[in-house]
Parts: structure tokens; C-alpha cells; sequence
């Protein structure tokens, strides 16, 4: 019994990450498939287009939900080739890197996109907090929430360096001082503002601390082995 209970425990566990790993992925996608410019994009992104897919917002988040099988199917992948290798946990680990990057990549493409007077339009700064939070609308925030998610969510249960969540918040807050100064270097037409710095870190500890129990249980018990 007691040795049915330990293989099957793996197992349940790795259904649970998955689930929330659903969740983080495709929380965002899932507000815009009820829209209906969602679905117009898809005859030019199934074109396989350019313009008008991948350089519009909705074509973005569709191919990031078409993906997500594919995003599945590496995960499977490399979950078996690491349990070929004896390589523990296998599911966790590879879950957690497809995870980093599906989850990250094309939110990263979004904020990165250029606005209509990009590189004609001078950078645009706006450094007084909460002062663009009311701009932003509900939908807005979400995005900005999970802009690095993902990373929040999956770079702790990958990297037991990050297990923490004061790591897991410097980590965001660099990403996103990063990205926002891209935008204002590369004159994209966008505000570089420090309420986007300040709701993505948020959407990254959130979406830590919806992991930890798998992260910090991991990091907790390397340490005690590191101690003995």
C-alpha cells in the first residue's frame, strides 16, 4: 500500500501543476475568445501572414492558444526523455520551462509591438505611481498582470536558486525596468511607465505564491538534504 500511494503521488501531483499551469497560460487568451475580433484574425493568421496576425494584438493571442498543444506536446517529450535518463522530477521540470517560455514570449512580443509613430514620436516617461493605473482599465491590468506570470509561476519550480518569493519580485521588477526601457530607447510609441513595472511584479508574485506549494515544498526539502 504504502509503496502504491508513493507512485501514484507523482502522478497527481504533476496533474495538479499542469492544471495551474492551464491556468496561467491561458487566463489572458481566454477573455478574448468571446470577442469577436479574435476569430476575424484567424483566417489571415491560418494564411500564415504577417501583417495583420503578428503584428496585431488579437493575432498574437490566437496563435498563442493554437500553440498550446504543441506547447504540450514538448513538454511531453521532454518529460520522457529525462525519465529515460533517471532524471527526477521530469514532468515538473520540463513543464515548468515550456511553461516559462510559452507563457512569457508572446506577452513579451506584445508590449514590444510598435505603436502607429514609432520612431517618429520622441519616448514618453511617466514616473509618478499609481498615476496611470486609472488609464489602464480593468483589462489592461489584467494583461500587465500577466505579462511575466509565467515566469512568476514556473522560474521558482525550475531553478531552486529562485525559490523565493523576494527573488521572484527583483526578478519581475529587473524584467520589466528592462522592458519598458527598450520601449523608451527604441522610441516604439508607448509610455514607459513605473505602473507597468509596478503590476507586472505583481502579476509575478501572484502567480508565485499560486505555485509555491510545489516550488517551496522542493526547495525546503534540498535544503534539509544540503544540511545533512
Amino acid at each position: 500500500m504504502n509503496s502504491h500511494t508513493s507512485l501514484s503521488a507523482p502522478p497527481r501531483r504533476a496533474r495538479g501543476i499542469v492544471l495551474l499551469a492551464l491556468a496561467v497560460l491561458g487566463l489572458a487568451s481566454a477573455v478574448f475568445v468571446v470577442r469577436r475580433p479574435l476569430m476575424m484574425s484567424a483566417p489571415v493568421c491560418m494564411a500564415g501572414r504577417w501583417h495583420g496576425c503578428f503584428d496585431t494584438f488579437n493575432g498574437v493571442v490566437l496563435m498563442t492558444l493554437v500553440a498550446l498543444p504543441l506547447a504540450a506536446l514538448v513538454v511531453w517529450a521532454l518529460a520522457c526523455r529525462r525519465r529515460a535518463a533517471g532524471v527526477t522530477p521530469a514532468w515538473r521540470t520540463s513543464l515548468a520551462e515550456v511553461g516559462m517560455v510559452h507563457g512569457t514570449v508572446p506577452f513579451l512580443w506584445l508590449t514590444m509591438m510598435p505603436g502607429a509613430g514609432a520612431g517618429v514620436v520622441p519616448g514618453r516617461l511617466s514616473l509618478v505611481p499609481l498615476r496611470d493605473l486609472a488609464t489602464m482599465g480593468p483589462l489592461g491590468i489584467a494583461g500587465n498582470l500577466l505579462v511575466f506570470a509565467s515566469l512568476g509561476c514556473f522560474a521558482p519550480m525550475r531553478f531552486a536558486a529562485l525559490a523565493s518569493l523576494p527573488r521572484i519580485l527583483a526578478l519581475a521588477a529587473g524584467c520589466s525596468v528592462l522592458v519598458e526601457t527598450a520601449q523608451y530607447v527604441l522610441r516604439l510609441d508607448r509610455v514607459s511607465s513605473v505602473d507597468d513595472v509596478l503590476v507586472n511584479t505583481a502579476g509575478a508574485v501572484l502567480a508565485a505564491l499560486a505555485s509555491r506549494r510545489w516550488w517551496h515544498t522542493s526547495s525546503h526539502t534540498s535544503a534539509i538534504c544540503r544540511a545533512a
